[in-house]
């Protein structure tokens, strides 16, 4: 029998994708948890005749047979819900940013507004498979991470850990990603005459993912310069990272670096020296493709990072850590 897993936000682009996935999945079934009081019976983002629907109270999920629930919700409502269904020895998958950072007050700073669960912090993982793995296996709370850190930490980190990045001169973090990503909310920003034929830069050296780079690739603010933009296309984010490597580097170095450390990895891909993936190498799929180009002489570096805002940066990573807290296949309806 498959077990239940519940989706609260249900409607937005992640939740879709998430039920999706959960669709193709050999062990899990999806139910829709409905947490909006003014929700009717429009489910066009669902499939009819699909999954079922209830209340997303702790004892309803309880009493559906449900062992974990993926939060695809804004981080007031991920908040609000988390702690019940922790006491209800349900385990959480929190897709929005409530849980990523260490400190309420490292939250207020970079969200602006006040944390409603501090206490939930120190117990959250940081859902990074590739980096947090073991620590994610023992969880009833994952903290599943944003789309622009997941592409530009699995690119950076390999390589600060590896001293292959002259970190006196920085790094710069130049993010494009799909419309998607600011999730399904109609806003002026996002209506299609903003978007189409326009391409936009926002939240300037002020991101909310910033802290999350920083965290996971031990860099210092003073040492990174992110810029999120918007392009006209529907999902997606390619990175282009640009840096300075220590004198003597060669590419085959650092292909060899990033060889090493995810040699075991399923969803990560590198690519040859002097090729660099694009965004329909990895649309519709939970990999991070990563490719590198390098000038030797001058030591100038380049690493394009791509993945799918809604798979591995979103919904695909939010499967795969619910693969390893109930001990199922990482791979297990993403391939």
């Amino acid at each position: 029998m498959s077990i239940p897993i519940g989706v609260v936000g249900f409607r937005g682009y992640s939740g879709v994708e998430a039920v999706g996935i959960l669709g193709r999945h050999p062990a899990f079934e999806s139910v829709l948890l409905e947490h909006r009081q003014d929700a009717g019976d429009d489910l066009k983002l669902v499939r009819k005749g699909g999954p079922r629907r209830i209340t997303a109270s702790p004892d309803a999920a309880r009493a559906a047979g449900i062992e974990a629930v993926l939060l695809a919700t804004p981080p007031e409502v991920s908040m609000d819900v988390t702690r019940g269904f922790l006491e209800a020895g349900i385990k959480v998958v929190d897709l929005s940013g409530a849980f990523r950072l260490r400190t309420a007050a490292t939250y207020k700073h970079w969200y602006k507004e006040e944390h409603t669960a501090p206490d939930l912090l120190a117990e959250a993982v940081y859902g990074l498979p590739e980096y947090n793995r073991g620590q994610a296996k023992g969880a009833r709370l994952i903290s599943n991470p944003g789309c622009y850190p997941t592409a530009a930490n699995l690119a950076l980190r390999p390589l600060v850990t590896a001293g292959l990045v002259d970190r006196a001169v920085g790094v710069i973090c130049d993010a494009k990603s799909g419309v998607s990503g600011a999730g399904r909310k109609a806003t002026l920003k996002n209506s299609f005459c903003e978007v189409t034929e326009n391409f936009s830069a926002y939240s300037i050296l002020r991101h909310r993912h910033v802290p999350e780079i920083l965290l996971t690739s031990n860099l210092f603010e003073a040492e990174l310069s992110f810029t999120a933009q918007l392009i006209p296309i529907d999902r997606g984010i390619l990175e282009t990272i640009y840096f300075r490597a220590p004198k003597g580097t060669t590419s085959a170095d650092i292909v060899s670096v990033y060889q090493a450390q995810y040699a075991e990895e399923p969803f990560v891909r590198i690519y040859e020296a002097g090729n660099v993936p694009d965004l329909h190498a990895v649309a519709h799929t939970n990999f991070c493709d990563i490719g590198v180009i390098l000038d030797a002489p001058t030591g100038r570096a380049v690493v394009v990072s791509a993945i799918d805002n809604l798979g591995k940066g979103a919904a695909g990573q939010a499967i795969q850590n619910l693969n390893i807290i109930m001990g199922f296949d990482e791979t297990a309806g993403l391939l």
